[in-house]
């Protein structure tokens, strides 16, 4: 009778310990022979983090793997990594405890278990200089979508007030708009009157803005009018403060790189939501090469996207990596050599939407990355276009911080040459399986 083979699986962390994250204390596991009590909790105040280290400490532990919750892991983190911790922060979709054991207590030692015997892999973490970029700048986001919704609100209180500004000017918190908006509030009700405020270059008729501002004038819709104006200028005013914020901290991380930035260069596209400063010069200040040259990538992009990934692209093996930790590439399901699924994962990597905007943004443009754009849409819809564009822009991303190589667009001209004599060739090959020749139609 044979006997079953028994797989020996050899410790690669022996002085590991596992964390199971909450939101009011911490679970922490070490290795049995190092404690009395192997399993210990501890609060989430300031302290109790500096006790928790001092412990592990005391256990000889040397790496750290927890969950990454919400946002409770992050003092944690900190802390750890300032005592010398190996500190691995890992996705909870792949510590999954056992269906039917789901402790607090066995969370963690489960967690020590898998990383003592290294079936965990790190998270990716920028350097601390980077994730305080990353915070100015996804705080920022949320104070334009913010500001963003006010600006509907108040165009919905022109709807109730039967006011149809929004449809004869594109933006009604430009100039115009809001020169409009505070007559109204101030108590102009004449629209011949508040349609003279209107610019010279509001390209609609002045009879059509005339008939826009003969309203129903109720004093709700007016109140939230008023509200809506004003939270939509401490919003804008918030987003320059922080602004502010951006420019200061990259001016340290541009003396940190001992790089001379020059402020002469001109800004290349205007954006409504763009920064106040001029962050072009600081951006190649630091990454040493000018991203907003990349064609859809702006300045905030740009921002976003460093702020995200840092500069260091050694942290990803290949590209391939780098492409698949944005969620740009397949998440191929294969089983018995079968594709069962090629269905993205939900996966929200904000990086690789600040890709997906930018490839987006180039569906009409006259460059070879928009003719690819229109290309793949043909062949699979916007969706898959904007992926595939998202993906090309990210590979551009990659090689140009690595290599340290400014970007060189292909001619449109030659890269549409070039695709006509692919298709030429798969054509020609087509006809000669089916015993068949090509031949050149007369003109």
């Amino acid at each position: 009778m044979k006997t079953k083979k028994k797989i020996k699986v050899s410790m690669v962390n022996p002085n590991a310990a596992g964390v199971d994250i909450g939101s009011s204390f911490h679970f922490v596991a070490v290795p049995a022979d190092r404690s009395e009590t192997p399993v210990r909790r501890f609060g989430s105040f300031t302290r109790d983090l500096h006790e928790l280290a001092k412990w592990l400490q005391q256990c000889n532990i040397k790496t750290v793997a927890m969950e990454s919750t919400g946002v409770y892991w992050l003092q944690l983190f900190l802390i750890l990594e300032e005592y010398g911790f190996e500190v691995f922060l890992v996705n909870a979709q792949h510590i999954k405890n056992v269906s039917g054991r789901k402790t607090d207590v066995l969370d963690c030692q489960w967690i020590q278990q898998l990383h003592s015997y290294g079936l965990l892999s790190a998270s990716f973490q920028p350097e601390d200089m980077i994730r305080t970029l990353r915070g100015y700048m996804r705080h920022r986001k949320n104070l334009t979508q913010d500001y963003s919704t006010q600006v509907l609100r108040m165009q919905k209180a022109f709807e109730q007030l039967n006011v149809k500004l929004h449809n004869v000017i594109t933006d009604i918190t430009g100039k115009s708009g809001q020169l409009i908006i505070r007559a109204i509030l101030a108590g102009e009700r004449d629209a011949e009157t508040l349609a003279s405020l209107a610019s010279d270059r509001v390209k609609a008729k002045k009879e059509d803005i005339i008939l826009s501002l003969e309203g129903n004038w109720k004093e709700g819709p007016l109140f939230e009018l008023r509200q809506s104006y004003e939270l939509y200028l401490i919003y804008k005013q918030k987003i320059a403060e922080c602004d502010n914020q951006i420019k200061e901290h990259m001016e340290i991380l541009v003396s940190k790189e001992n790089t001379e930035i020059g402020q002469d260069s001109a800004r290349k596209v205007y954006s409504k939501n763009r920064l106040n400063f001029n962050a072009t010069p600081y951006l190649k200040g630091i990454a040493g090469v000018d991203l907003t040259e990349v064609f859809g990538i702006s300045e905030v992009c740009a921002m976003e996207i460093v702020s995200e990934t840092g500069l260091d692209m050694s942290k990803w093996p290949s590209v391939k990596h780098f492409i698949s930790w944005l969620n740009l590439s397949p998440n191929n399901r294969i089983s018995g050599g079968k594709l069962l699924s090629n269905k993205r994962k939900k996966s929200k990597n904000k990086a690789g939407q600040a890709f997906r905007m930018a490839a987006f943004a180039l569906q009409r443009s006259e460059h070879y990355l928009g003719s690819f754009y229109r290309r793949m849409k043909a062949k699979g819809g916007p969706m898959y276009a904007t992926k595939a564009t998202a993906r090309k822009l990210a590979v551009i991303f990659y090689y140009m911080i690595s290599n340290q190589t400014e970007f060189t667009p292909i001619p449109i001209e030659e890269y549409d040459k070039k695709f006509m004599d692919k298709r030429m060739a798969y054509l020609k090959r087509q006809a000669t399986k089916l015993g068949m020749e090509l031949v050149e139609a007369e003109p």
